[in-house]
């Protein structure tokens, strides 16, 4: 058995009991532990051995206090996030599926290009058309969707 190991083996259940009574988690007392020793092993050359479970403590006690900081943050934002109302759903989700212009082929080749990422070829394969096919209709539907969703004042500054 290494150095390391006989340290590891003699601190570890009071590393870990003192960060679990620091967290009061035991998964991210696993972690603070794990912390602890991963800093030993990193720093083994540099340690007196007699200062350990002093030192290997202080390290957990550090990451303890690292993780409450971040706790505090994320309720912070967390709390500013519930305090705005919910954004308006984007313009535009149901004229997709709504839209009277568009045929149920459009619909398919816009969804299977834009929603389920698949290539022309793809669709192709799946839709029974050929690559120019889905390439066309790909073409109309968008043109009927930004002809609804651009006004026409702003259409000529593109």
């Amino acid at each position: 058995m290494s150095e390391f190991e006989k340290l590891y083996t003699e601190h570890v259940d009071a590393v870990f009991r003192y960060a679990v009574s620091c967290v009061g988690r035991r998964d991210i007392a696993e972690d603070i532990a794990s912390e602890a020793f991963l800093a030993l092993y990193q720093n083994r050359d540099r340690i007196d051995t007699s200062q350990l479970p002093g030192w290997l403590l202080r390290v957990a006690r550090n990451r303890a206090t690292d993780y409450w900081r971040h706790q505090a943050v994320e309720q912070r934002y967390a709390s500013i996030l519930a305090r705005r109302p919910a954004p308006p759903d984007p313009p535009g989700d149901d004229r997709l599926l709504d839209n009277e212009e568009l045929k149920p082929v459009h619909r398919a080749c816009l969804m299977f290009r834009y929603v389920h990422g698949m290539t022309r070829t793809e669709i192709a394969e799946r839709t029974g058309l050929s690559p120019d096919q889905v390439k066309e209709r790909l073409r109309y539907g968008l043109r009927v969707l930004r002809d609804q969703l651009v006004p026409e004042s702003s259409r000529g500054l593109r």
